[in-house]
């Protein structure tokens, strides 16, 4: 097997990803994965509606790793509006080797399932600002 995958997703991972990505929603959302380490099952931490990207940062923990699929409302300078998603990797520098390995190691087969382009890696918190994603979403 060339699969250097650690970690299995979860039906109830699968479920949610599929609800996710084809809801109808005109708001800021968040679904918000993480590793149970004990059965290397990748897993939902939380689900949240209308939240902005500072309550976001706030929502993700300082010291683990976490797989945050976020659809974000974005005005466009010529008034359109659009609803992107997009996949994001946060692995903070101080967190153990062994979980970020295992993150790091099943990051590309979550990938694969959410079938995301957009997607973006961040090491510290304050990386996250509503700046940076416009910014990378505007690419």
């Amino acid at each position: 097997m060339g699969d250097s995958r650690i970690c299995d997703i979860s039906d109830e991972v699968r479920a949610k990803l599929k609800e996710f990505r084809f809801r109808k929603t005109q708001i800021n959302s968040a679904l918000i994965l993480k590793v149970d380490r004990e059965k290397q099952l990748v897993v939902i931490d939380d689900a949240i509606d209308d939240i902005s990207v500072e309550d976001l940062q706030e929502q993700l923990p300082g010291h683990q790793p976490r797989y945050v699929i976020y659809t974000y409302k974005m005005v466009h300078d010529d008034s359109r509006i659009s609803y992107p998603m997009c996949f994001i990797f946060y692995t903070p520098r101080d967190s153990q080797i062994e979980l970020q390995m295992m993150y790091a190691c099943t990051k590309s087969a979550l990938q694969r399932e959410v079938d995301l382009t957009r997607v973006y890696e961040i090491r510290e918190l304050d990386e996250l600002t509503e700046e940076w994603l416009k910014e990378k979403l505007s690419k």
